[in-house]
């Protein structure tokens, strides 16, 4: 089933279940207003929420009315964690040789980690509104899961069974004021704003063959100011899959229900092609692709992202169709009409 969040004025927005082809959606009223009463008894209202699935599916609602992803806010408009992996190891091996510097072994066996800010997300379609383009503007187009309870010590096997929501993610980053907040030596803070989710949170099931193993075998498109600059495959490469990430954060802490893991930004390694190496999937953020110009032309040319640029990413079934919807923003500065 597929579920979002429409907004009503309130914080928490209010549940609706979506057809397969996210042309019509249905309250979920009677069964649970918040995506999160449902995460908290899932076992009991998860199969009424996927009856009332199959009945708009099957075209035997009667209050169906038309979806508009513009209206909706995140599927969890805020969470009790956000925590957001580097899971596709590529990504770490661009940016640490674009600047001559060697990969940490522990970085192949110890997932990168990062707990953003979770209280405040934004919808598939709010701009992105930033106080200044001289801070870096980037997206990172991402894979992000919704966690019932894992208990501390669980296996990545067990942590698998935790998951309860696939969606994509926009991990919107501010580049330029990472590299004085590292320094600190405490991590990311202000140069990570509020992260963008897709319209539409999916059971696993709906993805079907593409979900093997904790990693979602889709391309994820990426497309900046309408050009695609991204068609990146979301599985082979990652690294570590969701239940290794998810075991990484319960080795010492229970996982509780409501938590949002994040798989970092999607990643292909280059192709040797006449004595040069090439990215024909493209990129998922504009960092990596400036790693890319350094290594092949000594710097990057490509600036960050401006004032009025979009940003679409969107990921299709093996049928043509929209899994989750798109993600489709506009970058803004504060207070812009």
């Amino acid at each position: 089933m597929k579920l979002a969040t429409l907004k009503d004025g309130s914080r928490d927005g209010q549940l609706v279940v979506v057809s397969r082809d996210l042309a019509s959606a249905h309250y979920a009223t009677g069964i649970a207003s918040r995506l999160q009463q449902a995460l908290d008894d899932w076992g009991f209202m998860s199969p009424q929420l996927q009856d009332l699935s199959d009945a708009l599916n099957a075209g035997r609602t009667r209050h169906a009315f038309p979806f508009d992803p513009a209206q909706c806010m995140a599927p969890l408009p805020r969470a009790y964690q956000w925590a957001d992996g580097s899971a596709y190891l590529n990504h770490v091996e661009l940016v640490r040789k674009a600047r001559n510097a060697e990969v940490p072994e522990s970085f192949y066996t110890d997932p990168l980690m990062y707990q953003g800010g979770s209280d405040d997300f934004l919808g598939p379609c709010d701009r992105i509104v930033v106080a200044s383009e001289a801070f870096g503007i980037d997206f990172e187009a991402e894979i992000a899961v919704v966690t019932g309870d894992v208990k501390m010590g669980a296996t990545p096997a067990q942590a698998l069974e935790g998951i309860r929501l696939a969606m994509l993610a926009n991990d919107v980053s501010l580049r330029n004021l990472i590299p004085a907040e590292l320094a600190k030596g405490f991590g990311f803070f202000q140069s990570k704003p509020a992260t963008a989710f897709s319209p539409v949170a999916v059971t696993l099931d709906e993805l079907g063959e593409a979900w093997q193993g904790g990693r979602l075998h889709l391309t994820l498109q990426s497309s900046w100011n309408g050009r695609k600059v991204g068609m990146c495959d979301a599985g082979e490469e990652m690294t570590f899959h969701f239940g290794q990430l998810i075991a990484h954060i319960a080795k010492t802490r229970n996982v509780r229900a409501g938590s949002i893991v994040g798989s970092g930004t999607v990643s292909n390694k280059g192709l040797e092609k006449n004595g040069r190496t090439e990215w024909p999937k493209g990129y998922s953020c504009i960092a990596e692709k400036r790693c890319i110009e350094t290594l092949q032309d000594g710097q990057p040319s490509t600036e960050f992202m401006k004032y009025g640029d979009t940003i679409r990413i969107e990921m299709k079934g093996k049928d043509g169709q929209s899994v989750f919807g798109a993600i489709d923003q506009e970058v803004a500065a504060p207070g812009a009409a």
